[in-house]
């Protein structure tokens, strides 16, 4: 059975009357988004008003006791705070008539009613990266991974989806503290979405993501801050660049040291970030070798003497 227009009237009025023994500020204060309210759940599914959420008199007991409203006293509510939550509400309803036939009917809230169901797949979606956040304090990805287990988030999401899905077919009916803790949840997730969407938009146009350390299995390069090349003779080498066998450079570490104004420099595109903290110390300078002796040879043939000249014969007379 469809609930009319008439029944949401008569319902209300019977509330009123239950709570007639209040002062009329008090009275219109509890009741002012009742007529929204009863119109959301009859728009939920079938059945009278008074199957799904009691009688108006019953209801009407669980807003005075929500409200703390006692016969005859005021609510134990700050007064200010009463009087911006009903200006809030009054634009938010002028806000809702205004802009609807921008999106072609007569109030946003005809538009946003049938988009409900999606709106629960993507709370529990928010919920299960949420919890998975909250597990190991990681990151949050495109799906949860609790722990980097794909498994356990892929359960996680099941879940959630279930129990969002429960939810949202019986929120409608929620009243009193149940009702206002549905509407935190759903605050929450909204600002954890909007989180989200901000970590994911400032890092999309930077290398965070790219490189070995996201693609490490065991994560053993996480903790690498910087890297170091020596040479064979054990000198550091400044300026170097690394490469994998496509060419694609190996972006490791980030720097751990202060500059002589004592700021963090940025990041270079060559190692190390930090010469000064070297493992093995400055590089020595190159020692320099004595001059080698000149070769020597003992077979170098010596000088021979001049032959002298051989006696003349003397011709004998």
């Amino acid at each position: 059975m469809t609930v009319t227009g008439q029944e949401i009237t008569d319902y209300v009025d019977r509330v009123r009357a239950a709570l007639a023994d209040l002062p009329p500020t008090v009275r219109d204060e509890l009741t002012e988004d009742l007529p929204e309210h009863l119109a959301e759940v009859a728009a939920e599914g079938e059945g009278a008003l008074v199957d799904r959420l009691g009688t108006p008199e019953a209801y009407a007991a669980e807003l005075r006791a929500a409200a703390g409203a006692e016969a005859g006293r005021r609510p134990a509510r700050f007064h200010r705070l009463a009087e911006a939550r009903a200006q809030a509400a009054t634009q938010v309803r002028l806000l809702d008539r205004q802009l609807g036939p921008l999106l072609g009917h007569g109030t946003v809230s005809d538009f946003l009613r049938p988009l409900r169901p999606a709106w629960w797949l993507l709370r529990a979606w928010l919920a299960a990266l949420l919890i998975s956040v909250m597990v190991d304090g990681a990151r949050p990805g495109l799906l949860p991974r609790p722990n980097d287990n794909a498994s356990a988030g892929l359960l996680l999401l099941i879940g959630a989806v279930v129990a969002s899905l429960w939810l949202g077919r019986r929120s409608a009916g929620f009243t009193g503290w149940p009702r206002r803790l549905h509407r935190l949840g759903t605050a929450v997730l909204l600002v954890f979405g909007f989180a989200v969407l901000v970590d994911v938009d400032r890092n999309a146009g930077s290398d965070v993501y790219s490189g070995y350390e996201q693609t490490s299995v065991d994560r053993r390069y996480d903790r690498i801050e910087d890297v170091f090349v020596y040479d064979q003779q054990g000198r550091l080498i400044r300026d170097a660049q690394l490469f994998d066998q496509n060419g694609v450079p190996i972006r490791l570490g980030w720097p751990n040291c202060l500059d002589s104004s004592g700021a963090v420099p940025a990041p270079r595109n060559a190692y190390p970030y930090c010469p000064e903290l070297a493992p093995f110390g400055a590089p020595a300078p190159p020692s320099i070798a004595p001059p080698a002796p000149a070769p020597t040879d003992s077979t170098t043939p010596t000088a021979t003497p001049t032959p002298s000249a051989s006696a003349q014969p003397t011709s004998t007379p």
